[in-house]
Protein backbone atom coordinates (compact mmCIF):
# COMPACT_ATOMS: atom_id res chain seq x y z
CA UNK A 1 0.00 0.00 0.00
CA UNK A 2 3.00 2.34 0.15
CA UNK A 3 3.55 2.67 -3.58
CA UNK A 4 1.38 3.31 -6.59
CA UNK A 5 -0.24 0.46 -8.45
CA UNK A 6 1.21 0.03 -11.92
CA UNK A 7 -0.79 -0.05 -15.13
CA UNK A 8 -1.01 -3.83 -15.18
CA UNK A 9 -2.38 -3.93 -11.66
CA UNK A 10 -4.96 -1.27 -12.53
CA UNK A 11 -6.05 -3.35 -15.50
CA UNK A 12 -6.37 -6.39 -13.26
CA UNK A 13 -8.56 -4.37 -10.91
CA UNK A 14 -10.66 -3.26 -13.84
CA UNK A 15 -9.93 0.45 -13.39
CA UNK A 16 -8.60 3.02 -15.85
CA UNK A 17 -9.12 6.20 -13.77
CA UNK A 18 -9.55 8.71 -16.60
CA UNK A 19 -9.50 12.40 -15.71
CA UNK A 20 -12.51 14.03 -17.38
CA UNK A 21 -12.74 17.71 -18.24
CA UNK A 22 -14.54 19.49 -15.44
CA UNK A 23 -16.19 22.84 -16.03
CA UNK A 24 -15.96 25.56 -13.41
CA UNK A 25 -19.68 25.15 -12.73
CA UNK A 26 -19.32 21.44 -12.06
CA UNK A 27 -16.35 22.02 -9.75
CA UNK A 28 -18.29 24.62 -7.75
CA UNK A 29 -21.29 22.30 -7.56
CA UNK A 30 -19.05 19.50 -6.28
CA UNK A 31 -17.59 21.85 -3.68
CA UNK A 32 -21.11 22.73 -2.55
CA UNK A 33 -21.96 19.04 -2.20
CA UNK A 34 -18.78 18.47 -0.17
CA UNK A 35 -19.70 21.40 2.09
CA UNK A 36 -23.21 20.02 2.55
CA UNK A 37 -21.80 16.57 3.35
CA UNK A 38 -19.44 18.11 5.90
CA UNK A 39 -22.35 19.91 7.59
CA UNK A 40 -24.26 16.63 7.75
CA UNK A 41 -21.31 14.75 9.29
CA UNK A 42 -20.53 17.44 11.90
CA UNK A 43 -24.18 18.22 12.51
CA UNK A 44 -24.94 14.65 13.52
CA UNK A 45 -21.77 13.51 15.24
CA UNK A 46 -20.69 16.69 17.05
CA UNK A 47 -23.86 18.73 17.56
CA UNK A 48 -26.53 15.98 17.32
CA UNK A 49 -28.93 18.19 15.37
CA UNK A 50 -29.12 15.94 12.29
CA UNK A 51 -30.01 12.22 12.11
CA UNK A 52 -27.28 9.65 11.48
CA UNK A 53 -25.17 10.82 8.55
CA UNK A 54 -24.50 7.43 6.97
CA UNK A 55 -27.98 6.75 5.52
CA UNK A 56 -28.27 10.41 4.50
CA UNK A 57 -24.94 10.46 2.65
CA UNK A 58 -25.72 7.06 1.15
CA UNK A 59 -29.02 8.25 -0.35
CA UNK A 60 -27.83 11.72 -1.39
CA UNK A 61 -24.68 10.20 -2.88
CA UNK A 62 -26.51 7.62 -4.97
CA UNK A 63 -28.98 10.23 -6.22
CA UNK A 64 -26.27 12.79 -6.98
CA UNK A 65 -24.01 10.33 -8.78
CA UNK A 66 -26.95 9.03 -10.79
CA UNK A 67 -28.19 12.46 -11.85
CA UNK A 68 -24.87 14.24 -12.35
CA UNK A 69 -22.69 11.39 -13.60
CA UNK A 70 -25.21 9.12 -15.27
CA UNK A 71 -24.63 6.14 -13.00
CA UNK A 72 -22.82 4.72 -10.01
CA UNK A 73 -19.84 3.24 -11.84
CA UNK A 74 -18.06 6.59 -11.45
CA UNK A 75 -17.42 5.72 -7.80
CA UNK A 76 -15.99 2.31 -8.70
CA UNK A 77 -18.70 -0.20 -7.87
CA UNK A 78 -18.74 -1.91 -11.25
CA UNK A 79 -17.51 -5.49 -11.57
CA UNK A 80 -13.67 -5.48 -11.36
CA UNK A 81 -11.62 -7.38 -13.91
CA UNK A 82 -9.91 -9.33 -11.12
CA UNK A 83 -11.54 -10.15 -7.81
CA UNK A 84 -8.29 -11.81 -6.73
CA UNK A 85 -6.37 -8.54 -6.92
CA UNK A 86 -9.27 -6.66 -5.38
CA UNK A 87 -9.35 -8.98 -2.36
CA UNK A 88 -5.56 -8.93 -2.00
CA UNK A 89 -5.43 -5.13 -1.95
CA UNK A 90 -8.32 -5.07 0.52
CA UNK A 91 -6.53 -7.52 2.81
CA UNK A 92 -3.34 -5.45 2.62
CA UNK A 93 -5.23 -2.25 3.51
CA UNK A 94 -7.04 -3.99 6.38
CA UNK A 95 -3.81 -5.44 7.76
CA UNK A 96 -2.07 -2.06 7.58
CA UNK A 97 -4.93 -0.35 9.39
CA UNK A 98 -5.02 -2.96 12.17
CA UNK A 99 -1.24 -2.99 12.64
CA UNK A 100 -0.87 0.80 12.65
CA UNK A 101 -3.78 1.14 15.04
CA UNK A 102 -2.33 -1.33 17.53
CA UNK A 103 1.35 -0.43 17.27
CA UNK A 104 1.33 3.30 16.48
CA UNK A 105 -1.95 5.13 17.01
CA UNK A 106 -3.08 3.52 20.28
CA UNK A 107 0.32 3.93 22.05
CA UNK A 108 0.67 7.48 20.73
CA UNK A 109 -2.79 8.73 21.71
CA UNK A 110 -2.47 7.03 25.13
CA UNK A 111 0.05 9.76 26.05
CA UNK A 112 -2.63 12.44 25.63
CA UNK A 113 -6.12 10.99 26.01
CA UNK A 114 -8.07 8.04 27.45
CA UNK A 115 -8.56 4.97 25.22
CA UNK A 116 -11.12 5.19 22.44
CA UNK A 117 -14.70 4.55 23.50
CA UNK A 118 -16.11 1.33 22.05
CA UNK A 119 -19.44 1.42 20.16
CA UNK A 120 -22.45 1.13 22.45
CA UNK A 121 -23.49 -2.48 22.94
CA UNK A 122 -20.22 -3.97 21.75
CA UNK A 123 -19.46 -5.16 25.28
CA UNK A 124 -22.21 -7.77 24.83
CA UNK A 125 -20.31 -9.49 21.99
CA UNK A 126 -17.88 -11.41 24.23
CA UNK A 127 -18.80 -15.09 24.20
CA UNK A 128 -22.22 -14.46 22.64
CA UNK A 129 -22.36 -15.90 19.13
CA UNK A 130 -25.82 -14.51 18.32
CA UNK A 131 -24.83 -10.96 19.25
CA UNK A 132 -21.56 -11.34 17.32
CA UNK A 133 -23.48 -12.43 14.21
CA UNK A 134 -25.78 -9.43 14.49
CA UNK A 135 -22.74 -7.15 14.71
CA UNK A 136 -21.19 -8.82 11.67
CA UNK A 137 -24.38 -8.15 9.72
CA UNK A 138 -24.28 -4.53 10.86
CA UNK A 139 -20.63 -3.93 9.97
CA UNK A 140 -20.93 -5.48 6.51
CA UNK A 141 -24.04 -3.45 5.63
CA UNK A 142 -24.10 -0.15 7.54
CA UNK A 143 -20.32 0.26 7.91
CA UNK A 144 -18.68 -1.50 4.95
CA UNK A 145 -21.27 -0.58 2.31
CA UNK A 146 -22.95 2.45 3.87
CA UNK A 147 -19.88 4.33 5.06
CA UNK A 148 -17.72 3.51 2.06
CA UNK A 149 -20.33 4.62 -0.44
CA UNK A 150 -21.07 7.75 1.60
CA UNK A 151 -17.52 8.78 2.44
CA UNK A 152 -15.18 7.35 -0.20
CA UNK A 153 -17.59 6.79 -3.10
CA UNK A 154 -19.48 10.08 -2.77
CA UNK A 155 -17.66 12.69 -0.66
CA UNK A 156 -14.16 11.82 -1.84
CA UNK A 157 -15.32 11.88 -5.45
CA UNK A 158 -16.89 15.31 -5.02
CA UNK A 159 -13.88 16.65 -3.10
CA UNK A 160 -11.53 15.50 -5.88
CA UNK A 161 -13.81 17.04 -8.52
CA UNK A 162 -13.77 20.36 -6.67
CA UNK A 163 -10.00 20.34 -7.14
CA UNK A 164 -10.21 19.37 -10.80
CA UNK A 165 -9.52 15.63 -10.35
CA UNK A 166 -5.75 16.15 -10.60
CA UNK A 167 -3.47 13.78 -8.70
CA UNK A 168 -2.91 16.45 -6.07
CA UNK A 169 -6.68 17.00 -5.79
CA UNK A 170 -7.20 13.28 -5.25
CA UNK A 171 -4.81 13.24 -2.29
CA UNK A 172 -6.16 16.46 -0.81
CA UNK A 173 -9.60 14.87 -1.08
CA UNK A 174 -8.34 11.79 0.76
CA UNK A 175 -7.09 14.02 3.59
CA UNK A 176 -10.30 16.08 3.82
CA UNK A 177 -12.58 13.06 3.85
CA UNK A 178 -10.33 11.28 6.37
CA UNK A 179 -10.80 14.21 8.78
CA UNK A 180 -14.56 13.99 8.24
CA UNK A 181 -14.41 10.23 8.76
CA UNK A 182 -12.59 10.80 12.05
CA UNK A 183 -15.31 13.21 13.19
CA UNK A 184 -17.85 10.67 11.99
CA UNK A 185 -16.66 8.66 15.00
CA UNK A 186 -16.76 11.59 17.43
CA UNK A 187 -18.44 9.46 20.09
CA UNK A 188 -15.17 7.52 20.50
CA UNK A 189 -13.43 10.54 21.98
CA UNK A 190 -10.16 12.17 20.84
CA UNK A 191 -8.26 8.87 20.61
CA UNK A 192 -11.04 7.36 18.54
CA UNK A 193 -11.22 10.36 16.23
CA UNK A 194 -7.50 10.09 15.48
CA UNK A 195 -7.73 6.31 15.06
CA UNK A 196 -10.73 6.54 12.71
CA UNK A 197 -9.07 9.38 10.81
CA UNK A 198 -6.05 7.13 10.26
CA UNK A 199 -8.38 4.37 9.04
CA UNK A 200 -9.92 6.88 6.65
CA UNK A 201 -6.48 7.78 5.31
CA UNK A 202 -5.68 4.14 4.59
CA UNK A 203 -9.05 3.43 2.99
CA UNK A 204 -8.85 6.63 0.95
CA UNK A 205 -5.32 5.81 -0.18
CA UNK A 206 -6.44 2.31 -1.15
CA UNK A 207 -9.25 3.86 -3.17
CA UNK A 208 -6.95 6.18 -5.10
CA UNK A 209 -4.13 3.68 -5.58
CA UNK A 210 -6.51 1.01 -6.85
CA UNK A 211 -7.81 3.35 -9.54
CA UNK A 212 -11.02 4.14 -7.65
CA UNK A 213 -12.08 0.56 -7.08
CA UNK A 214 -14.59 1.02 -4.25
CA UNK A 215 -14.79 -2.74 -3.72
CA UNK A 216 -11.29 -2.58 -2.26
CA UNK A 217 -12.55 -0.13 0.39
CA UNK A 218 -15.78 -2.02 1.05
CA UNK A 219 -13.98 -5.31 1.55
CA UNK A 220 -11.14 -3.75 3.58
CA UNK A 221 -13.65 -2.02 5.87
CA UNK A 222 -15.55 -5.27 6.31
CA UNK A 223 -12.34 -7.21 7.07
CA UNK A 224 -11.24 -4.60 9.63
CA UNK A 225 -14.54 -4.63 11.49
CA UNK A 226 -14.82 -8.42 11.25
CA UNK A 227 -11.45 -8.64 12.99
CA UNK A 228 -12.76 -6.27 15.67
CA UNK A 229 -15.92 -8.33 16.24
CA UNK A 230 -13.89 -11.55 16.35
CA UNK A 231 -11.45 -10.04 18.86
CA UNK A 232 -14.35 -8.85 21.03
CA UNK A 233 -16.06 -12.26 20.85
CA UNK A 234 -12.96 -14.09 22.08
CA UNK A 235 -11.98 -11.34 24.51
CA UNK A 236 -8.51 -11.01 23.03
CA UNK A 237 -7.94 -7.43 24.17
CA UNK A 238 -10.06 -7.29 27.30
Amino acid sequence: MTQSINHGDRSALGETDPVPHLSAAKRWFSLAELALGSVIVIGHNVYHVIPNEVPILFVIGLISLRLRDGGWSVMGVHWPASWRWTVLYALAAAALRIILGALVIDPLTAHFWPPAVAPSGSEQITGNALVALRWLLLVWTFAAFGEEIGYRGYLLTRAAEAGGRSKAADWVAVLIVSVLFGYGHYYKGPSGIVDSGMAGLILGAAYVLSGRNLWVCILAHGFIDTFGVTAAFFGWFS
